[in-house]
């Protein structure tokens, strides 16, 4: 057994730590928390003191027990958790739960997984730091009573299986509030003016009018005194001007450029990251710092005068937003900046290269920039006040820019805004001028990476609750990944050339994909805590509590008396509530149906929004559910009464009903015991006989088997992630690599095996902590592993479908059984 025990959070740092240290120490991983809250009661002492009670997860009984077997044996232990305060928490648990010796336990922290600071760690080691312990219990518990508290509340006045947050009930605030701002807006129309010039030398370059026309017969008189005019530069002005590049990556300006530049989500950015700095590539991705050491910027210096020369390296500092930054003490930044690329995985590779042409370039010089602008005059007959305008700008050292431009992709931008060689008094030929109208824009919906942005200047959250609170609220359907078709718009544009011409155009509006947009549930949930428990859902009460959590780490002040203080106002809030708030289902009256007479309302349903005639009094009512395009809070009368028209029969088809309706998913046809979903944007009211038939063939097309693999058919077809293939109840998405419309054998075969080994490898993964593992046995089988007991699957278990209950009963069926000492004695004999 090695003298030295290094307990780190997650198997991968520990294989990459292991290379570094010697054969005296041994690293093995707590996989998180060891110990948290329990998740049946609320865990919390609100009648005391606020003590949390903390208890060991049954899933990670057996790995504390494997824990304090190396623990005992080890002449010394190393806790080696990340240095944020959720890392400072993880240490303490280890410390508390598994019972160490403060004479041989010590406390290590490193910003980045190299040798040099995986020694200097080891070299430089300290004691828990209980204030950054308590701040991350102070959040623990305020997150758990708000939470605790409000779900029940809105079990009982809104819905069941819902469920609040301090954070994630502010996001989806924030995202509600936009759209509300969205659906306000009135937009104003008005005609903007752009010109065409050709100079004397033949080039040709675009001017605008500074002022834009508020109607159309000012924009047509503009126009109709430019029909003899004539064009002359009166002025030309060139000023420099620079750039400066912007501050190393935090995580939240991380999240929002890999949003910007690489389309990824903000959880999809914080997995790469996590792994790239599990792999010792990176520094530690959770960090409001934009500091880098003393040797990163050495390290910078000498990449920049290497790869691009002395004149564009330009150390210097940069200085952060945030007060009471993140516990890292650098921003995110290659850990070896000489290295430009890694060799990983498609994704870790981009992220990683975004990472180091940041870091390198905001140490590298200004760029220089020289901006013209060109002033023109117009002389006509009539009298003409305006100018036209001209702006360009030209690079006269391009810098940084040579590296990195925030939000662009500089490879693939073509540099705009460069005007020709002009002289003051040069002569201008127009070839046409253009006044179209044009209408203010509403505010726009929020991406994952602009609510980033406004949580960050709004102090709420921190780097680590981002990605977590953006997934909750989407998961939990208060918000959704919008995909709002547009409408189309009608405008007028008028030319002149030779005359003035008027043309009729359209464009679409409002046309948003990928943006996030509040669901019924979503705004009848923020609507109601916004009504009851205003504090809770403030942006001012969420920020300072951000503060103070950074007070109590910094151990300016106490988190209990923090808990007592909240708790003491908020309590009876929930109690009043519960006790008189009435319910809330989001209910409008649309009027009454023409036939019954009955009320005609909408409101949300036990299984969504939906529409009704007749009121709650009523013996006998009619339901709808609402189409997912469809919004209790702007359906029309109209609508629902069209709800009302379906089911719809249209006939019989090879012996069977064909039915038109409107599900929880949406519209559908019914055929045969198969539901078939209408495509988008189809009314399932104009769905006539030859439609349906058209789609069930297709349906049945698409489920016809392609390949038959182990006895089991294999299905094609396309879905919200791409084209997959189905197979064995498993989907198995088809990336670029395969032609999909011609999946040979082969490749079906190497798809399904190879989504059958990810399935397998997330089960030995997960399995880990029982001791339990998978291994290929002989003809395609596997053998299940515990100890010594090796058990060889029948081909009919499906290895990669087994959970793991399944895997212990059979193990525990397999087991060799004890021989007593009497029967092992008669052996003898």
């Amino acid at each position: 057994m090695a003298k030295n025990l290094v307990i780190v959070e997650s198997p991968a740092k520990a294989k990459t730590i292991e290379k570094f240290l010697g054969k005296d120490f041994k690293v093995t991983s707590s996989f998180g928390h060891i110990s948290d809250l329990p998740s049946k009661e609320l865990g919390v002492d609100v009648d005391g003191d606020f003590t949390p009670k903390y208890i060991i997860p049954s899933e990670k009984k057996s790995l504390v027990k494997d824990l304090k077997a190396l623990s005992s044996k080890a002449e010394m232990i190393w806790l080696a958790s990340d240095e944020d305060r959720e890392g400072e928490a993880i240490a303490w648990h280890l410390s508390e739960t598994l019972e160490l010796d403060e004479s041989n336990t010590k406390r290590i922290v490193f910003h980045e997984i190299t040798k040099t600071a995986i020694l200097h760690a080891i070299e430089n080691p300290r004691k828990i730091n209980y204030d950054l312990v308590d701040a991350q219990q102070a959040r623990r518990v305020l997150d758990r009573l708000v939470g605790y508290e409000l779900s029940p509340v809105l079990w009982r006045k809104v819905k069941g299986g819902l469920s609040a947050g301090r954070v994630q009930s502010v996001a989806v605030r924030l995202i509600v509030e936009r759209e509300r701002q969205i659906e306000a807006f009135t937009p104003v129309a008005s005609f903007r003016v752009i010109a065409e010039f050709t100079s004397k030398e033949g080039n040709s370059f675009k001017a605008k009018l500074p002022k834009n026309f508020t109607t159309e017969s000012e924009a047509h008189d503009f126009l109709r005194k430019n029909l003899q005019a004539n064009y002359k530069i009166s002025n030309l002005l060139k000023k420099p001007a620079k750039k400066s590049p912007a501050a190393p990556f935090t995580t939240s300006t991380l999240q929002q450029e890999a949003s910007r530049k690489l389309y990824f989500s903000v959880g999809k950015t914080m997995t790469v990251a996590q792994r790239l700095y599990e792999a010792g590539f990176i520094t530690y991705m959770r960090t409001d710092s934009v500091n880098l050491s003393n040797d990163a910027k050495a390290a910078a210096v000498e990449a920049i005068t290497d790869n691009y020369g002395k004149e564009y390296s330009n150390p210097r500092d940069y200085k952060g937003k945030s007060k009471g930054a993140q516990e890292a003490h650098e921003a995110i930044r290659p850990t070896d900046l000489s290295r430009q690329t890694i060799s990983g995985d498609y994704d870790q590779e981009r992220l990683y290269n975004l990472i180091w042409k940041r870091t390198i370039a905001s140490q590298m010089s200004d760029a220089q920039i020289e901006r013209t602008n060109v002033k023109i005059d117009i002389h006509s007959t009539e009298s003409v006040s305006e100018q036209f305008v001209a702006n360009g700008e030209m690079i006269k050292f391009d810098g940084f820019l040579k590296v990195y431009l925030e939000g662009t992709d500089l490879e693939d931008e073509e540099q705009e805004g460069m005007l020709p060689k002009l002289t003051v008094g040069d002569s201008l030929q127009k070839n046409y001028i253009t006044a179209t109208q044009r209408f203010s824009r509403p505010p726009y919906r929020f991406t994952e990476a602009s609510l980033v942005k406004q949580m960050e200047e709004l102090g709420i959250g921190r780097p680590s609750t981002y990605a977590p609170t953006i997934s909750t609220i989407i998961n939990r359907n208060y918000v959704e990944k919008g995909t709002i078709e547009g409408v189309e718009r009608k405008y007028i544009q008028l030319v002149l050339e030779d005359e003035i011409k008027v043309n009729n155009l359209t464009e679409v509006i409002g046309s948003d994909k990928g943006k996030l947009v509040p669901t019924d549930i979503g705004l009848i949930v923020c609507d109601f805590l916004v009504e009851h428990f205003s504090t809770i859902l403030d942006y001012n009460f969420t920020a300072k509590v951000e503060q103070d959590f950074d007070d109590i780490a910094e151990g300016k002040s106490s988190w209990k008396a923090m808990m007592k203080d909240f708790y003491k106002d908020f309590h009876p809030q929930v109690e009043n509530v519960t006790e008189n708030a009435d319910r809330e289902s989001g209910e409008r009256i649309l009027g009454n149906d023409p036939v019954s007479g009955k009320v005609v309302l909408v409101r949300l349903g036990r299984y969504g929004a939906m529409a009704q005639i007749g009121s709650p009094e009523d013996e006998e009512k009619k339901f709808a559910s609402l189409r997912p395009d469809q919004q209790l809070h702007q359906i029309t009368f109209e609508e629902v009464m069209d709800l009302f028209k379906l089911p719809k029969s249209l006939g019989t088809y090879d012996e069977f009903e064909i039915e038109v309706n409107n599900g929880r998913f949406g519209p559908y046809v019914k055929y045969d015991k198969k539901f078939i979903s209408l495509p988008k944007g189809m009314d399932p009211l104009e769905v006539d006989m030859d439609m349906a038939i058209e789609l069930i063939e297709e349906k049945k097309k698409a489920d016809a088997p392609i390949y038959i693999y182990e006895d089991l058919p294999v299905q094609k077809g396309t879905g919200r992630f791409g084209p997959f293939i189905k197979w064995n109840n498993m989907f198995i998405n088809v990336n670029k690599k395969y032609d999909f419309e011609s999946l040979s054998d082969a490749d079906i075969i190497e798809l399904i095996e190879t989504k059958k080994q990810k399935e397998i490898d997330k089960l030995i993964h997960d399995w880990s902590e029982e001791g339990i593992r998978l291994e290929k046995a002989r003809w395609g089988r596997f053998n299940l592993i515990k100890g010594k007991t090796k058990v060889e699957l029948p081909k009919t278990t499906k290895a990669e479908k087994m959970t793991l209950e399944q895997a212990l009963e059979i193990l525990e069926k397999n087991a060799p059984k004890k021989k007593t000492r009497k029967k092992a004695t008669a052996k003898k004999k």
